[in-house]
């Protein structure tokens, strides 16, 4: 069939993202240890390069793909774990500037191809299991327990001691011996579940969550010496960790980021704010004067 330049550009760039994506699924498998998720990805990769083809029938065309997303797709897998990486992927794809809608209008199994490709993809990617996935739950517990008990001892602790020394040693020894107890509670609650995951790395993943949010919440006070401004920083960080984690958890694991969000950034800041006002009371009723 002839085509219009309108429609040929449409089928172009519809190519471009079925190459493009079958060379990042391709890399991303290659390195994957487990036999079961490479199968998904490989067969992902099967069905973008059987629809690059399909177009391909229409323009009569090679195209190259985006090596340039190629590389970040798979450096993002790399990094943050290939099921983050591939639903990332999927997610800027679902804005990229191909109209289906008007290529049907002269190929009509185009929006068929369309949503079957979207259909297979999801309930393939579904099936993927990564191990960081798997023990969300542990990390969630360990970055939620640490950021609402240490904002909230540490804005006592700053309106009480007023002395960025003391607060800092107070909040380490309050946030190791905090992360010790949470990684032992979550191996004990692990090893009495039915499920799936191993206690000792759950309560690993959990003790590492914990110190790492211990360690950027504290650190302000370790550099500098105005302890308001430490707060002020330590709960933007605060703020950021919850951003960043939610982020991640709602692209790999589909779920609603503003929601969570508000519940986890809304519960400590309420913590810290409740403990600033008991550090003032609690400071004028024993008139401590550090």
């Amino acid at each position: 069939m002839e085509l219009n330049p309108a429609l040929r550009r449409n089928l172009l760039a519809a190519q471009k993202n079925e190459i493009t994506e079958y060379n990042i699924y391709t890399r991303i498998a290659a390195t994957l240890p487990r036999e079961e998720n490479r199968k998904i990805i490989e067969q992902i990769a099967a069905d973008e390069l059987r629809h690059y083809n399909e177009w391909k029938s229409f323009t009569k065309q090679d195209v190259r793909p985006k090596w340039l997303l190629v590389w970040f797709y798979v450096l993002v897998a790399r990094l943050f774990g290939f099921t983050f990486g591939v639903k990332l992927m999927e997610q800027g794809e679902e804005s990229a500037q191909v109209n289906y809608a008007e290529i049907a209008k002269f190929i009509p199994e185009a929006v068929k191809i369309h949503k079957e490709e979207e259909e297979h993809e999801e309930q393939l990617l579904n099936m993927l299991d990564e191990e960081r996935l798997r023990y969300a739950g542990s990390v969630v517990l360990g970055l939620n327990d640490a950021l609402v008990e240490l904002t909230g001892a540490l804005a006592g602790l700053t309106l009480a001691l007023q002395n960025v020394q003391l607060i800092a040693l107070s909040g380490l020894i309050t946030g190791i011996a905090a992360s010790l107890s949470m990684a032992a509670s979550e191996y004990l609650s692990t090893r009495s579940e039915e499920t799936d995951k191993h206690p000792v790395r759950a309560a690993v993943y959990t003790g590492i969550a914990y110190i790492l949010t211990v360690t950027l919440l504290i650190l302000p006070y370790l550099l500098l010496d105005n302890e308001y401004l430490c707060l002020a920083i330590s709960l933007t960080t605060a703020v950021l960790i919850i951003a960043v984690f939610n982020y991640y958890i709602s692209v790999a694991k589909g779920e609603d980021f503003r929601r969570r969000f508000t519940e986890m950034a809304g519960l400590s800041l309420s913590v810290a704010a409740f403990s600033f006002i008991i550090g003032y009371f609690i400071r004028m009723w024993l008139g401590v004067d550090v």
